[in-house]
């Protein structure tokens, strides 16, 4: 299947970035700098969201682990290091990125050959950068033996409902095993899944069945200039619709390497774990979209939703189970995880999407661009409202459990008190 051309043109930009920041990588964060690397790779190889965040989160443990394993401002995630206060922060990022992407990847072996030569290129050859070299694939070796054997590599095995003989159509839906994968931060895929979806003869059904027929429509007249942008601006998906406004909060506050890795890691920590969980509840609960619940209507013995044949969404309906909505739960995530590290009110954050070109949506608070990802999905035909309402719950008790649990401050404090 060929990308359409949105993405081919993210693909173009995504590594001209990436190859920009290695250019400069004396004036750029080493942390940001192989964020946007994995981002890069995960453009090219269009990765599905959920392996593409656990790489991400294994990525930014390992720089995390590295960096604050010389500088012991917070917890360690789960590695127990230790090495001396002058080895070299930089280098020690970047060779624990290298052997996390390189085991992820080793197809791009050459790729990130010349990444890890241009990252290290500015650093002087003394001691410092050797034990950093060290103690980063110390910290590498650590994540990747960690995460071994974590259900990632469950087969898929969906068996689609029909009965002897009857054809079903035969697209098999995506991401049907990645509520196996182990969690980061929860207990489980299911410790935050949300109730059980409304009945559909209730009230919260009609209502939001009967909002998004109108709202969500191909050619829907309710639908404003505005939403119809929004809509078409959350098409895209993953880690490059937060790791920007990741970015941009890091520069803003002008955090320096460790609270940089560590801002990176408890985000993908708690976007990998969204992911997880929004799976474990989609599959679970297995809820028809809006497009199969429309045309089907008239099997509801649901007077107020009739049935409406030929309704079409503004958008190609994603190919997984419609509860709950799984960009609501990962921007929740990512903004209560932010909200919790530098608060809501935020100066000015920017977005760009390859979905919409010459678009660039802003916002001042987390909120907003968390309820603005939530009635994109609206907008776009695909998530009744009480799905997108549940996403952005799940989200936010994930992001405050992983901010409240990993990687905590003070440490260095208390080990002075004993």
């Amino acid at each position: 299947m060929k990308p359409a051309s949105g993405f081919s043109q993210a693909i173009r930009i995504g590594s001209v970035l990436a190859a920009t920041l290695f250019a400069t990588a004396a004036r750029g964060d080493v942390i940001m700098d192989w964020n946007a690397k994995a981002d890069a790779i995960g453009i090219e190889k269009q990765l599905l969201n959920a392996p593409n965040t656990r790489g991400q989160a294994m990525l930014h443990i390992a720089m995390f682990e590295a960096v604050n394993a010389i500088d012991r401002r917070y917890a360690p995630y789960k590695l127990n290091l230790t090495t001396d206060k002058d080895a070299s922060r930089e280098a020690a990022a970047a060779a624990a990125a290298y052997d996390v992407l390189l085991a992820l990847h080793p197809d791009k072996k050459a790729d990130l050959d010349t990444a890890l030569a241009a990252s290290l290129g500015g650093i002087a050859e003394n001691q410092a950068k050797a034990k950093g070299i060290e103690i980063g694939k110390q910290a590498a070796a650590g994540v990747l033996a960690m995460r071994e054997n974590d259900g990632s590599n469950t087969p898929e095995d969906y068996r689609p409902a029909t009965t002897a003989g009857v054809y079903v159509p035969t697209t098999i839906p995506i991401e049907s095993t990645s509520a196996k994968v182990r969690p980061f931060a929860l207990v489980s895929a299911s410790q935050f899944r949300a109730p059980p979806p409304p009945a559909l003869t209730s009230e919260t059904w009609t209502r939001d069945l009967n909002e998004i027929r109108e709202i969500g429509r191909s050619v829907s007249t309710k639908r404003s200039a505005e939403q119809t942008t929004i809509a078409r601006f959350w098409f895209f998906t993953g880690p490059r619709t937060y790791n920007a406004i990741v970015r941009q909060i890091a520069t803003n506050r002008k955090m320096d390497l460790v609270d940089c890795a560590r801002l990176y890691a408890l985000t993908s920590i708690a976007t990998a774990d969204a992911f997880i969980a929004v799976f474990d509840a989609k599959y679970a609960y297995n809820l028809w979209r809006p497009i199969t619940a429309i045309r089907n209507a008239d099997i509801t013995s649901n007077p107020a939703t009739p049935r409406e044949a030929a309704w079409q969404p503004l958008g190609t309906t994603p190919m997984h189970p419609e509860y709950p909505c799984a960009h609501c739960i990962v921007s929740s995530a990512v903004a209560t995880v932010l909200q919790n590290v530098v608060g809501d009110e935020v100066g000015e954050i920017a977005l760009t999407s390859p979905m919409a070109a010459g678009v660039t949506r802003n916002w001042t608070r987390l909120q907003d661009y968390s309820d603005e990802v939530s009635n994109a999905r609206i907008y776009a035909g695909f998530h009744y409202r009480f799905s997108t309402e549940a996403g952005k719950e799940m989200g936010r008790k994930i992001g405050e459990l992983t901010a409240a649990t990993q990687m905590r401050g003070a440490v260095a404090d208390a080990q002075q008190k004993r």
